[in-house]
C-alpha cells in the first residue's frame, strides 16, 4: 500500500481561551485595585473551584461554565447564568437543596457561603448595609407584634377596629421582613469568577504580579477539548480535505495521537492578522473552535480533531501532524517517480532492464504518489512485475509492491 502525506508542524489548544483582567473595587479606603496573591505560575493545571489570584484580599476561582459572566448574581436572581452557577456548585460537592434550577433562592445561598468557606473566604453580602435593613424589618416586626397585643388588651369603642388595624400592620412588616430575609445572603460578584469550559484547565501566562496595580490582564487561562490547529501553505491546500486520517506525535512526550481533519479555512490567513482572545468587562474573554492566528503565522487555517481526548500533557506544544492526502487501494506496483518518463504522444512510460541488460518500454498509467513513489500500472498486454528493475535516470531502481 502506498500512501501520499503531508507534513506539517501544529500547535496543540483548548477549545477556550480567556485572558483574566478583573473588575473589582479597591480597598476599603477607596485604593486602587492590587494584586495581593498570585498561587498560580505558567504551566499550571487548574481544577474546578480553584483560586486564580487575589485582589486586594478577595478572590478570583475558575468553574465550570459556558455562560460568560455578565452580572453579579445575588438571591432572588433567575436565569441561566444562576442554573449554571447551582450545577458548579453542585459539581464541587454544595448542594442546593430544594431550589428551583435556575433560580437564586436558600439553597444556593447556603451552597455559596459553604463554596467561599470551602476556598477560605466569607462572600460578600447581597446587601451592602452591614444587615441594618434586615434589622430594621425584624424590629418592624417585633414592633407591630407588640401593638397588636396593647390592641386586643383594649376596651371600649373602637377596640375591634385598632385590632384589626393592629392585625394588618402586623402581616405587612411581616412581608417586609420576608422580602428583606429572601434579598439578604450571599452575592457573587462578576469580577471573582472565571468561567471555563473544560477541566483540568491550564495556566498559558502570568503577565501579573503581588503587589502590581489591576490594569489589564493578570493572566490567561485556557480549557475545554484539546485540539490542534496549523497552517497550510497554498501549495499544499490542494491536497487537504476534510476527514483525512491525522497522526500526531510529539518529538517532546514520544505521544502519538490519531485524529482527522476537522475543518480547512477557505481563505488566506496573513501574518500579524490575527489577534488573541481580549479581556472582557468582567474579566473574561474567549474563544471558541478556531483559535486566531498568532502574530507572525500565515497559510490556510487547519483544525485537526483528536479520535480520543488528547494527554493534558500536550497542551500548549508543538507536534508534527501527519495528513494522509492518499493511499493506494490495498497492494500496488510502485516505482520511483524519476523512473516516469512523458513522451511526445502523451503516454506515460517506465523502461525496464532486463537480465540480458536489454531494455524494455512499458506503458503505464499512474495513480498515488508520495514519498517520492508513485503507483504504476501497465497499460493493455504490457507486463510490469514485482523486482523488475527499472531505469531512473540515477541509478537502477526495483520494482516494488
Amino acid at each position: 500500500m502506498l500512501t501520499s502525506s503531508v507534513i506539517v508542524r501544529g500547535q496543540v489548544v483548548a477549545g477556550q481561551s480567556v485572558d483574566v483582567a478583573p473588575q473589582v473595587a479597591g480597598g476599603e479606603d477607596g485604593a486602587a485595585p492590587v494584586v495581593t496573591k498570585l498561587p498560580v505560575k505558567q504551566g499550571d493545571r487548574l481544577k474546578a473551584g480553584q483560586v486564580l489570584l487575589e485582589v486586594s484580599g478577595r478572590p478570583v476561582f475558575a468553574l465550570p461554565g459556558r455562560i460568560p459572566v455578565y452580572r453579579d448574581l445575588r438571591p432572588g436572581a433567575e436565569g441561566d447564568d444562576v442554573k449554571q452557577l447551582q450545577e458548579a456548585l453542585r459539581g464541587l460537592g454544595h448542594g442546593t437543596g430544594g431550589d428551583t434550577a435556575g433560580t437564586f433562592g436558600a439553597g444556593t445561598k447556603a451552597a455559596l457561603t459553604s463554596f467561599y468557606a470551602a476556598i477560605g473566604y466569607d462572600p460578600l453580602p447581597a446587601v451592602d448595609d452591614n444587615g441594618e435593613g434586615l434589622e430594621a424589618a425584624e424590629g418592624a416586626v417585633t414592633a407591630a407584634e407588640r401593638a397588636l397585643e396593647e390592641a386586643e388588651d383594649a376596651e371600649g369603642e373602637g377596640a375591634d377596629r385598632a385590632v384589626q388595624y393592629a392585625r394588618d400592620d402586623l402581616a405587612e412588616t411581616r412581608d417586609d421582613l420576608a422580602a428583606a430575609q429572601a434579598a439578604s445572603g450571599p452575592r457573587l460578584p462578576a469580577g471573582e469568577v472565571v468561567y471555563l469550559q473544560g477541566f483540568p484547565a491550564r495556566v498559558d501566562a502570568v503577565p501579573g504580579r503581588v503587589g502590581a496595580p489591576v490594569d489589564g490582564t493578570m493572566l490567561t487561562v485556557s480549557g475545554g477539548k484539546l485540539a490542534v490547529q496549523a497552517y497550510l501553505p497554498e501549495h499544499q491546500r490542494g491536497l487537504v480535505r476534510r476527514g483525512q486520517r491525522v497522526q500526531i506525535y510529539s518529538e517532546l512526550t514520544g505521544i502519538k495521537a490519531q485524529a482527522k481533519v476537522g475543518s480547512l479555512a477557505d481563505s488566506l490567513t496573513a501574518p500579524d492578522s490575527g489577534s488573541g482572545g481580549g479581556g472582557g468587562g468582567r474579566g473574561e474573554g474567549e474563544t471558541g473552535g478556531e483559535v486566531p492566528a498568532a502574530p507572525g503565522q500565515s497559510g490556510y487555517l487547519l483544525r485537526v480533531d483528536p479520535d480520543k481526548p488528547l494527554d493534558a500533557r500536550l497542551a500548549g506544544q508543538d507536534v508534527r501532524l501527519t495528513i494522509e492526502a492518499a493511499r493506494t487501494d490495498g497492494k500496488a506496483l510502485v516505482v520511483p517517480i524519476t523512473a516516469l518518463t512523458a513522451g511526445a504522444d502523451g503516454r506515460t512510460t517506465v523502461t525496464v532492464l532486463q537480465p540480458d541488460e536489454e531494455q524494455r518500454r512499458v506503458e503505464v498509467r499512474t495513480g498515488t504518489a508520495g514519498d517520492g513513489f508513485v503507483a504504476v500500472e501497465p497499460v493493455g498486454a504490457a507486463r510490469l512485475d514485482k523486482g523488475e528493475q527499472v531505469i531512473t535516470g540515477v541509478k537502477r531502481a526495483a520494482v516494488g509492491q
